[in-house]
């Protein structure tokens, strides 16, 4: 009788993985035929269900909160350098025709982001670890390819159809329903999102170096930086299987064959 108690949830497990397999897959297909577009940019079909005014909306807002809960930084010679490096990288991007704003963090921590209403801020942690403005713009013209890649469109319509199926799946798993949705919660995150989100990293890297060598940059100077990078913060001891971010030599040697084979 104890076999028999230990081993039927166990079973209804496995059931329930593979109607998440099926629902997943179900709701992928459907979804694909509804926002499957090709990128010329990227070379490749996107799925994007998504609406853009909505993702723009949410940028605003997230854009908005951001500058209410960090502390800005006022230093004029920053600002500049940033607002000077990203126009030169927005025009080599073809982006000219949207209204860019950037905004300069105080924080230690190397670091940049976008949005894609057009909003981007960078860390006074990275302004002070860059040696050069072709490293500052490695930096940015990772980030303004996101936005040509239209990366957080495509992440965001798959992080809802992800949540769409362990949805549907936990609803009907009876008895095992919490369960089943928090296992199915980090199968979904390590297998379908954050490869999603490292493949994204690598496209931005490659476009960012193609948009700083349009706008005059040294493209050998996006190996330096990464390299300062992989210097400058500790990731020892977490797998590249669950980060959202390449790892530091698989980004270094990836940059390195596509500039040799651009020949940049």
């Amino acid at each position: 009788m104890v076999n028999l108690m230990i081993l039927k949830p166990v079973q209804s497990a496995r059931e329930a993985g593979h109607r998440t397999r099926k629902v997943i897959l179900a709701l992928t297909g459907a979804a694909a035929l509804a926002g499957c577009a090709y990128n010329d940019t990227l070379g490749r079909n996107q799925l994007v269900i998504v609406d853009d005014s909505a993702l723009i909306q949410a940028s605003e807002a997230a854009w908005r909160q951001t500058l209410q809960t960090q502390k800005i930084s006022n230093d004029r010679a920053m600002n500049e350098r940033v607002r000077r490096v990203g126009d030169r990288l927005v025009q080599a991007a073809g982006l000219q025709n949207r209204t860019w704003t950037y905004a300069v963090f105080d924080d230690s921590t190397p670091n940049a982001f976008v949005l894609p209403s057009g909003h981007m801020g960078v860390t006074t942690g990275l302004l002070r670890l860059v040696q050069n403005d072709d490293q500052l713009a490695t930096v940015i013209g990772h980030e303004v390819a996101h936005v040509i890649g239209r990366h957080a469109a495509e992440r965001s319509s798959t992080s809802g159809l992800t949540q769409l199926a362990l949805g549907a799946l936990q609803s009907g798993a009876g008895d095992y329903g919490q369960a089943v949705g928090g296992l199915g919660g980090i199968g979904a995150q390590l297998g379908i999102l954050l490869p999603f989100s490292r493949k994204h990293e690598l496209e931005a890297d490659r476009l960012g170096v193609d948009y700083m060598v349009r706008a005059g940059y040294r493209a050998s100077e996006s190996i330096a930086l990464w390299q300062l990078m992989a210097a400058a913060q500790n990731r020892a001891g977490r797998p590249e299987f669950a980060s959202t971010h390449p790892s530091d030599q698989t980004r270094i040697a990836a940059l390195q064959a596509y500039i040799i084979e651009r020949g940049y």
